[in-house]
Formats: C-alpha cells, structure tokens, sequence
C-alpha cells in the first residue's frame, strides 16, 4: 500500500489501527501518552502514514502483542495476565515503539520473575471418593431396566508460590487461565479492542455497542480463556482464580455407564499429555512430570515416603 500524507487525527475521536492485520479503536490520547514515543510522534502532528484499504492507519508489527503494548498506554502500567510467555516479543515491541516506562516496567517483571524461579514451594493433593449413581437403561420398547455403577469422584488441589509454573500446569492440563482470573482492565468504553466479525471482517468493539472484555484475539489462547462451560464435576469447573492455588474435579466414565447418561449427569473426563487422566495417581504424575521440568525436586511424599506411585500427596521445592 502506498504511502500518504495523513491529515492530523482530531483529538476525542475514535482512531483505529491496522496492526499487522489486526485492528483496534483507540484514541489520539492515548496514543500519544508519552509523546517521545514512536506513537506519540506519529499521531501529534500531520506526517506520511501507511493506510490500508478502509483508510486505517498500518503499522507493520505484531498484532497480538500490540493489545499489550495498547493496555500499558491506557493504564499506565503493566498487566499481563498470569504465565504469560512472550516477554521477549513484548520487549521488541516496545523497544520499536520507543516506550521507554514500558521497557522499564518489562525489566522490572523479568527480574521478578527471575527471583520467584530461584526458589520455590510447590504442594498437590488427591482425594477420591466412591459414589453409587442408579440409571435407566433401555432393553426395548417400553422396557427398561433399572442399572447401578460406582463412580470415583476425584479433587485435586495443587498450590505453588510460583504462578508461572500454575499457568503452565493449567495448560498441561487443557485448563488455561480461568477468565474471570485475572481480567484485563481498561478495555471499556471508546478505547475498547476489535475482534472479528463473523463473515470474516474486522469491526471495533464499540460499533457493536458492548465492551471488550478478554482483550483483542479471540484465539489467544496464550493469554486468558474462558473456562469451560456446563458446571459439573467432569468438567473440572474448580479452578481456583487465585494466583498460587489451582483446584479441579472430575470423575472419569465406568466402562458400565453409557456415554449418554455420563453427560447427562454432567460429567466430563480430564486429559493432560493427551491421554485420560482416570487416576489421582495419574494426575500427581502429571504433576511430577511438569514439576521437574521446572526445577523442582520432591521434598515429601505421602503416606508413604518410598512409594511416590501410590502417593496421595506431593510436596516440592526448589531453591
């Protein structure tokens, strides 16, 4: 796309950005916050500006870390949601758009985060307890058959006082961060984010007339999602939304109940490492595989100190 001399934005109006095929509505204050930024200078003054088909402003960068880059503008501070992976990317961004509180708020967050890895405490549970579940089962036309099975009825809680290695566990697990977690602030009103329309087209959140809520990418799933839906014990809806302490359930199906009457009572297996997790032994596993890979060395087992495979409880630490 040619380059154009661009009329000044008038200051108050919504201005929206094309960044690296995503689009998000802003306005002239925010963008120009800290006006010895590369954005501040863009947008004080008439100067050449990349405009795309619709006549929004481009700027050839990544998109999804720009939401980042926005929310910091808004704030004024830093807030990324909790295991967040991309620091490296969000320093270059910041470093292109010449923000200087943002790249010292980024030093700072790495060497927090360098100093809760140097050490670290890290405690999982299992509990599991019988239920008798009674169901009808059809032998024919108007014949039908009254069943019984046992289901095992697990929780898990694992606290750690490092949230990045929750965050990773949340993933292994297929639980990502629960959206109501940690909720992306400054995302109402005139300066809210864009998200796709459904016939493929991009459109800011306010011509929908609602708020930006989880921020710009509905795919990001690096980030915060929403937690799945249903309730139930299956559905392992016990996440906690704090930021050391991660809680789930589930029950996993008897091979003697059907698959309907399984979801009917609004139970759901729990996978990590795609295979089903059947077991509290399987998910202290799980636990143990995610732990050592982040430095994490076993400190305790319980009830029986030699036999960490029928463990009920771990306890690790890492210094």
């Amino acid at each position: 796309m040619p380059d154009s001399c661009e009329a000044r934005p008038r200051p108050g109006g919504p201005v929206t950005l094309n960044v690296g095929g995503k689009l998000y509505s802003t306005s002239v204050e925010t963008l120009t916050r800290f006006p010895d930024s590369m954005l501040g200078a863009m947008f004080r003054g008439p100067r050449p500006a990349r405009t795309d088909g619709r006549g929004n402003y481009f700027i050839d960068r990544d998109g999804k870390a720009f939401r980042h880059i926005l929310n910091f503008l808004r704030l004024g501070r830093l807030d990324l949601p909790d295991g967040y992976a991309e620091l490296p990317l969000l320093r270059a961004e910041a470093d292109f758009y010449q923000i200087r509180p943002l790249l010292e708020a980024l030093r700072r967050e790495e060497a927090e985060r360098r100093r809760q890895s140097t050490g670290a405490l890290l405690h999982a549970d299992v509990d599991a307890r019988e239920r008798l579940l009674h169901f009808n089962v059809r032998r024919g036309p108007q014949n039908y058959e009254l069943c019984t099975c046992s289901l095992r009825l697990f929780t898990a809680n694992v606290f750690c006082t490092d949230p990045c290695f929750l965050a990773a566990l949340r993933r292994r697990l297929g639980r990502p961060e629960p959206a109501g977690g940690r909720r992306e602030e400054g995302l109402d009103g005139p300066d809210a984010p864009t998200r796709d329309a459904p016939n493929g087209r991009k459109r800011p959140e306010d011509e929908r007339g609602t708020s930006g809520k989880e921020g710009v990418c509905p795919a990001d799933s690096s980030d915060d999602e929403a937690e799945p839906s249903g309730g139930g014990w299956g559905a392992a809806r016990g996440l906690s939304k704090a930021r050391h302490h991660l809680s789930v359930e589930w029950a996993p199906r008897p091979a003697e109940l059907p698959a309907a009457e399984y979801a009917k009572q609004k139970l759901r297996p729990l996978r990590a490492g795609g295979r089903e997790v059947r077991t509290g032994g399987e998910l202290l596993e799980e636990v143990l595989k995610a732990a050592l890979a982040h430095g994490f060395r076993v400190d305790s087992v319980f009830p029986d100190q030699a036999d960490i495979l029928s463990a009920h409880s771990l306890r690790f630490l890492r210094h």
